[in-house]
């Protein structure tokens, strides 16, 4: 499981555009939004995109997101359950 929430770091930096960051100083338990990392929701439907994409993902339902895009580790347990790729 660490070594997805590392690659679920490395690809949020790259699809977020946040270059000024490490993936070692994001907290894998910190919110997302809000607080924490300080995302938004089009941020959001990037992140959407990157696990249908990447890992062959689709979100069901859009509420889901909420429980799924808390935390950098609550989106690895979601990947390692659903991950068709």
């Amino acid at each position: 499981m660490e070594e997805l929430v590392l690659e679920l770091k490395k690809e949020i930096i790259e699809v977020l555009n946040l270059e000024e960051m490490k993936p070692e100083e994001i907290d894998s338990e910190a919110p997302l939004f809000g607080e924490g990392l300080g995302l938004d929701s089009i941020d959001a439907l990037e992140l959407i995109v990157l696990l249908e994409k990447k890992y062959g993902i689709r979100l069901s339902d859009a509420s889901e997101g909420k429980t799924i895009f808390t935390s950098v580790s609550s989106i690895a347990k979601f990947v390692a359950a659903n991950r068709k790729k």
